[in-house]
């Protein structure tokens, strides 16, 4: 018999477990991402490396919490790499793409799906309403990643900790700002609606 979830039933539960956090993975991904394709590839990826090293994960620790500290170093890499590549700029391109309409952007004023957009991201947008939506985006991502892992995902300050490679005040420190961020942003819209009056 093997330690980790390597025969047939171990394997099994390891995967199922796992797999029961894929909408939350995807979730985080998008938040990370900002665009559906990156944040699917970010989660195979995270899925891929979780189960070539599911002999290393230790049963009884937190599954979700190990998911979620790969899926943010796999972006945390892919982002990294991204920022060594070289770009180059055709300025007549550039041009030409600040003069079209953002894509999708006829669907979204006429209450439509535009093209871009999957049913996740529909559903992400429905739950949260628009000024909060806006206020999380607005958000500097250190303190968006932070106050998303602990007041969404409902991680605890150690696991955001571990997940972000950083020190557990710095978690508290960004939650703690990224909150008040949100609350001074907020506080207008809140004061508005009470009122019955538009921003």
């Amino acid at each position: 018999m093997s330690d980790g979830p390597s025969d047939s039933g171990e394997s099994s539960a390891f995967e199922r477990d796992a797999l029961a956090s894929l909408d939350s993975l995807y979730r985080t991904a998008l938040r990370l991402s900002h665009d559906s394709a990156d944040a699917e590839d970010l989660v195979q990826d995270t899925y891929l490396k979780a189960f070539r090293a599911a002999d290393r994960f230790e049963p009884g620790t937190n599954l979700r919490a190990w998911l979620f500290t790969i899926l943010h170093n796999t972006a945390r890499n892919r982002f990294r790499d991204r920022a060594r590549d070289t770009v180059s700029i055709d300025s007549d391109i550039v041009d030409r793409a600040a003069d079209a309409p953002p894509p999708g952007s006829r669907g979204l004023l006429s209450g439509r799906p535009g093209d871009g957009e999957t049913p996740e991201t529909l559903l992400l947008r429905e739950t949260l309403a628009p000024a909060l939506q806006s206020a999380i985006d607005a958000l500097p991502a250190s303190f968006r990643e932070a106050v998303w892992l602990r007041d969404v995902e409902e991680f605890s300050y150690a696991e955001i900790a571990e997940m972000l490679g950083v020190p557990i005040g710095t978690v508290m420190s960004r939650i703690s700002r990224g909150r008040h961020l949100l609350f001074d942003r907020l506080s207008p819209t809140r004061a508005a609606a009470l009122s019955g009056k538009p921003e």
